[in-house]
């Protein structure tokens, strides 16, 4: 009898500690639906040497401080647990969980590396991710190499260091602020294959603690996107609304910037802590490849790979992790993630600035190959080619400034206006003309905002454009609404 109420008791508690860890998963999941784990410069067009927002803006928004607080809550909970009983319990059950993909780490993540330079060489045209194409015959070929050097413990070293190289050999055509975006995770994967490739000891030991490291900066960099340009993720979320999940997509993007930069940061923390971040992280990225498809899964299929790793948690013990104990917790965790937070803000806005603002000369043609070339359009979406919808910001070689292409883009949207008003077959109907001819012109104001939300970082030209965009949207609804006959035949501008 005793031993059957043990039994029901140690049910119970497992029971309320997943219901607890679900809760906290549950917490961190609401802030990162699934659309916040697509890359935008796979999709959409985009404007890199374009002003960022200045940081005090995104501080003054109080969904950024909500989104912080709700995770910071997170952090310290698992953090203060994990010592304890729960904590240990929920470790127990994480390794019970993986403990096949732990001890077969090494060949899975391989598995997965080698299968991805493959797809890239079968694709063809782009360098390591979607958005970064290449017209060079060489680049595939250097791919199918690295894939077929990985499997070898001994060759494995040579595909770290050709994994670097490929990624030097982008600046011949992309910026080294657009290149920022993949370098962390570069590394992290060349760091794995190096070491995972040295005779066993402490270095080789310490391969997934490398790993780890590369991909929780390469997700902390990568989420100042949402906060320094926001704009670049109207686009997509207007083509597919139900991503923000009924959340004003302002708000929306502030907080997926901050659940993607703290379960970022999680995954240099305590055990618990970065097992529980990367199981969500791995959740709602593979959750984006049903509405993103191929693209995304192809893109993201080292980094997914790589926190099934951290979820697995092999060689914990060469973790390389921030581990605070006791009540220093309590100190260290909000104070980490301030720190963590303001250094890589002022990094991304500070290096932006070096680059495209103070560098000149042979400097700046070194730093900004993409935006300084002639021949390259900025504000193209060179990784819309993956879904055959390219999106141009002005014409090729207008000028290499920043901002000229989206200056560009306005003239052409225009121009385009102008056409179609011309086309419109006056009827004498005064009312039906007058729809006719208003439905074209406010279109025109349409592209234009979002072509200013693309580019423009003006606090209150911003919040102007998204009213011109909502207004002009209802007032062409409701114009076409009262000649639906002809509302196919009104001629407008997309």
């Amino acid at each position: 009898m005793k031993d059957n109420d043990m039994y029901q008791f140690q049910g119970r508690r497992r029971a309320n500690l997943f219901a607890a860890g679900s809760f906290l998963l549950a917490t961190a999941g609401t802030l990162v639906p699934s659309g916040a784990s697509a890359h935008v410069k796979w999709f959409e067009a985009y404007e890199v040497a374009a002003k960022p927002v200045p940081i005090l803006t995104t501080l003054s928004l109080p969904y950024f401080w909500l989104g912080l607080l709700l995770v910071l809550g997170f952090f310290l909970a698992t953090t203060l647990l994990e010592r304890r009983q729960p904590g240990l319990l929920a470790l127990k059950s994480l390794d019970a969980a993986t403990s096949g993909l732990r001890t077969h780490a090494d060949h899975f993540l391989l598995s997965v590396l080698a299968a991805f330079f493959v797809s890239l060489f079968a694709v063809g045209g782009t360098y390591l991710t979607p958005d970064l194409k290449t017209q060079s015959e060489l680049v595939p070929w250097a791919q199918i190499v690295i894939a077929a050097l990985i499997p070898m413990r001994r060759t494995r070293p040579i595909a770290a260091v050709a994994i670097v190289v490929l990624w030097l050999f982008t600046l011949r055509d992309y910026d080294l602020f657009h290149l920022f975006d993949y370098l962390a995770l570069g590394l992290g994967l060349a760091g794995y294959l190096l070491l995972s490739g040295l005779p066993d000891g402490k270095w080789h030991d310490r391969r997934f603690g490398v790993l780890r490291w590369g991909i929780a900066l390469a997700l902390t960099w990568s989420s100042m996107e949402k906060f320094m340009y926001p704009q670049w993720f109207m686009p997509l979320l207007e083509e597919k609304p139900f991503l923000a999940f009924g959340i004003p997509f302002g708000p929306y993007t502030t907080m997926s910037g901050v659940a993607e930069f703290t379960l970022g940061f999680g995954l240099l923390w305590t055990p618990l802590v970065r097992r529980l971040s990367a199981f969500a992280l791995f959740a709602l990225m593979f959750a984006a490849v049903y509405p993103f498809g191929r693209v995304d899964m192809i893109g993201h299929a080292t980094i997914l790979a790589s926190l099934l790793i951290v979820v697995a948690d092999p060689q914990r013990a060469n973790a390389l992790e921030v581990a605070p104990k006791g009540r220093a917790a309590t100190i260290m965790v909000p104070a980490g993630l301030a720190a963590a937070l303001a250094i890589t803000m002022i990094s991304y806005a500070g290096l932006h600035n070096v680059i495209y603002d103070r560098a000149s000369g042979r400097i700046a043609a070194l730093l900004r190959a993409e935006t300084m070339a002639p021949a390259k359009t900025i504000g193209a979406a060179p990784g819309a080619f993956w879904r055959g919808n390219e999106h141009y910001h002005g014409d090729a070689g207008t000028s290499s400034a920043p901002g000229a292409g989206a200056a560009a883009a306005m003239m052409e949207q225009m121009n385009a206006m102008h056409e179609a008003t011309s086309r419109v077959s006056v009827s004498g109907d005064v009312s039906r003309d007058f729809v006719a001819l208003m439905v074209p012109h406010h279109q025109a104001a349409i592209d234009m905002a979002r072509t200013y939300l693309e580019s423009g970082s003006d606090p209150k030209l911003r919040q102007l454009a998204e009213h011109i965009i909502a207004d002009q949207e209802a007032e062409i609804a409701q114009m076409k609404a009262m000649f639906p006959a002809e509302a196919a035949a009104m001629p407008s501008h997309h």
